[in-house]
Formats: structure tokens, sequence, C-alpha cells
């Protein structure tokens, strides 16, 4: 059993932080909503809140399940003179590959690892431990790591060296956001032309256009008007934007992928930061 430091326990961090406390680790967490952290350390028999850096630092693995790569930065930026050599971040937030890179670099100049191991399949799995995880790190530094990470997840892949999960990460959510929007779209047109939108998501569902959306969205959340995956819009939209501004400092003209990153951030200003990523469909109904 490893000694685990675990930061962010926002919607995936949560249960995430919770499997790892039902496997036997030592666990000690930190959140910036101390209602959230008191929670938790009362219902996590043996789990203790973080009072320091110092010691976050005295920890096997640090992971950071954190909302943007500012915060990422501002978090381990202050860890980052208490590192020590042994210690292994683990960064599983949506981050921007480029800086990613950077801070792996100032992480190694203490002597200490950063790996990067964003995730993919929303709350639900995060509380049965089936995410998938694309891991970015050097060989030695991510097999290390696996035993934590197989607590959280079951599809783990090493996708390339530091940063490479985070750049895959933002590439599969900007995929995923496009066919939302195409298949809101797509409805909205039948809808119009006097198709049931059930009937067109069941086709599409039994044709070359299925999709996430259609297999696991449309009728889950969207045309019932639940609206509650659990994933933000917000969150998407940042997603969709750092996939845009990646294809854009590779000199990469990524034409869908600029649109779809305007369409969203648009959308998510208008609905507002409690969205849901589904409200996409509703965003994009016909204005009469």
């Amino acid at each position: 059993m490893s000694k685990i430091a675990f930061i962010g326990l926002g919607m995936m961090g949560n249960p995430m932080a919770h499997l790892l406390h039902q496997a036997g680790h030592s666990l000690m967490v930190r959140d910036a909503n101390s209602d959230v952290l008191k929670q938790f350390v009362d219902e996590h028999d043996g789990a203790v809140a973080a009072d320091t850096n110092e010691q976050i630092a005295d920890n096997d693995f640090i992971i950071t399940m954190l909302p943007s790569s500012d915060i990422v930065d501002s978090v381990v930026g202050a860890l980052l003179p208490h590192l020590h050599a042994g210690t292994t971040i683990i960064e599983m937030s949506s981050a921007d590959p480029m800086r990613t890179r950077a801070l792996a670099a100032q992480v190694a100049e203490r002597g200490a690892r950063l790996i990067d191991a964003p995730v993919s399949g929303g709350v639900k799995k995060a509380v049965d431990g089936s995410l998938a995880i694309m891991v970015g790190g050097e060989a030695g530094d991510w097999e290390q790591a696996l035993p934590v990470l197989q607590v959280m997840g079951k599809a783990i892949t090493h996708v390339g060296p530091v940063a490479a999960g985070h750049a895959l990460k933002a590439l599969n959510n900007y995929v995923s956001a496009a066919a939302l929007i195409a298949t809101a779209e797509a409805i909205h047109a039948g809808k119009a032309f006097g198709l049931d939108p059930n009937t067109i998501v069941d086709v599409i569902q039994a044709s070359t256009g299925r999709n996430n959306t259609t297999e696991n969205k449309a009728k889950q959340f969207m045309l019932n008007g639940a609206f509650n995956s659990g994933f933000s819009l917000a969150l998407q939209a940042k997603d969709v934007g750092i996939a845009a501004a990646l294809g854009e400092a590779l000199k990469i003209d990524m034409q869908l992928g600029k649109h779809v990153a305007t369409l969203t951030s648009e959308a998510s200003s208008a609905l507002g930061p409690q969205a849901d990523h589904t409200e996409l469909y509703r965003y994009l109904q016909p204005r009469q």
C-alpha cells in the first residue's frame, strides 16, 4: 500500500479518492472547499486532511484532480520547494499539455517526477473504478504508478512521454463534442422534417453515424430534458479550447476544431457555469 495525497475532491475526484481509501492506501486529502474536505474525512476512517504543503510532499504519490492548468500550476508550484526524490505527482486533471511539459521539468529539477494521467468516462465510471486513463510519462515512472491507477481505471494506456496524456484527452474531448453537436443538429433538423426524435437516435445508433452521444447521452439526458450527465459545459468548452490551441501551437489548421471551440465557448457563456454539457442540445434548438 502507498502513501497518497489526493488534491481535488470534486465530482470526479471524490469517488476516485474514495476508491483509493477503500483499497487500503494511506490517504491524505485537500480541497479548496472546507465543507467538502471535512465531509470526506468524516466519512473515511483513517483519511486525514493536509494542513501544510510539507505534509503533502511527504507522500509516495501526489494526485491532482483540478479544474484548470492555472490551478494545477498554483498548487504544484507551492509544493515544489518541499518535493524530494522518490515522490511522483500524478496529474489527472484536463490540462494544457504545453504547460504540463513545463511543469514536469520544474518537478524534475527537484528530483521528483510528474506523469499526466487524465481520465475519460465521467462520474459513473469514476464511481465504479472503470475510467479510461491515458498516461504520459517515462516508462519507469508510469509503471511504478500503475497499481494506483488500476484502482481508479480499467482501460489504462501509456500514450507517450509527459503531456501526451493531456494532449490526447483534449483531442478526445474535441471529437466527443463535435459528435454531440452533430447529433443535436441532426435531431433538430429531423424534428423539423417531421421525424420522431427517438427514431432518429435509434437509426443513427444502428448506422454509420453511431457515436457516444447516440449511445449514452441523447435519450438519457437530452431528449428527456434531464441535462444532468455530470460533466459541465464549461469543462467541455475548456477541453475543446485546449485541443484547438494545441493545433494552433503545432501549426495544424483544425478548421472544425476551431468552430467547435467557438461554439462550445459561446454556449457555456450563454447558459452559465452550472450548465451540463448535454445542454448544447437545448442551446442548438432552432430559434422561432
